[in-house]
């Protein structure tokens, strides 16, 4: 798997299908990696399809710059990607954060997106209730000087979390590989700032501005076809029925695909279904 030179460092990432087919990008979110899409890859693949997953930049086997790790770090790392691979246009699928990656490049770059699939992802900023309160104590604890520090750098929560996001195990070797990249509290940095990003009650303001921007996006443009993947809600899952009659009411050119439980996890724990609803949505779209 190609490790590309892109600014200061380099990205890593998984390239299969037709070089010369429309491309396919798979954004992982925090803590993974594009090892989230192994099992997601092999059943998209279609003639006139290619397929490529980076790891964002301190994640996986990419590069860790000294960088703050912002949202905007992550995206011009991510813009540099693309045009170093020469990529024009494509279709983008998101997961988490790797999800608000897409809409935000999508409602900068219009022009250089032909489709957007997304599961369990940041849609809109939150406020209020909108968030379950165990899922905002933790995320408020992780903003506090030090104990955010404590939970994710020194104990690796969110990494030895992972098995608690998800309706189906996980095998300990893939656990592994996404432990790998992580292996001191320093390599843990990128994911920390991820969890200091969750746009909760106007904070962070840079972050919701760009997840504000790219709501204005998806409610109007409904000449790119969109695609969430539902899933009934399992463990760690953001997306519940009140999220996704959000979507339908806020994103122009919407399909739904609804599904069985996962959990937030999603690829790891439904990847057939998540790429049946891929290819058939793409299919109804001419991608």
């Amino acid at each position: 798997m190609p490790l590309l030179p892109v600014l200061d460092s380099a990205i890593h990432y998984r390239e299969s299908g037709d070089p010369n087919g429309l491309p396919f990008v798979f954004l992982h979110g925090n803590p993974t990696s594009s090892h989230l899409w192994r099992d997601v890859l092999p059943r998209v693949a279609a003639p006139g399809r290619r397929l490529l997953a980076p790891d964002l930049i301190g994640m996986g086997a990419s590069g860790k710059p000294d960088l703050a790790y912002s949202f905007d770090d992550h995206a011009r790392y991510l813009d540099a990607w693309f045009d170093a691979l020469g990529v024009d246009e494509a279709v983008l699928v998101g997961h988490d954060w790797g999800g608000a990656l897409a809409f935000d490049r999508a409602a900068r770059l219009p022009e250089r997106v032909r489709g957007l699939a997304f599961a369990e992802t940041i849609v809109k900023p939150l406020v209020g209730d909108e968030f379950p309160v165990a899922g905002r104590e933790l995320f408020e604890q992780l903003r506090m000087p030090g104990v955010g520090e404590e939970m994710v750098l020194e104990k690796s929560l969110f990494i030895e979390g992972v098995q608690g996001t998800l309706a189906t195990p996980l095998d300990p070797a893939d656990l592994d590989v996404y432990r790998r990249p992580f292996p001191t509290p320093e390599s843990r940095r990128p994911i920390l700032a991820w969890t200091r990003m969750m746009p909760l009650d106007g904070e962070p303001a840079d972050v919701v501005a760009r997840v504000e921007r790219y709501d204005r996006w998806l409610a109007t443009s409904p000449e790119v076809p969109k695609l969430l993947v539902a899933f009934e809600p399992g463990p760690g899952a953001m997306t519940d029925a009140g999220a996704v009659a959000w979507c339908e009411a806020n994103i122009a050119g919407l399909e739904v695909s609804r599904h069985g439980v996962a959990g937030h996890h999603c690829p790891e724990d439904r990847p057939e279904e998540m790429a049946a609803a891929i290819n058939a949505w793409a299919r109804r779209n001419s991608l």
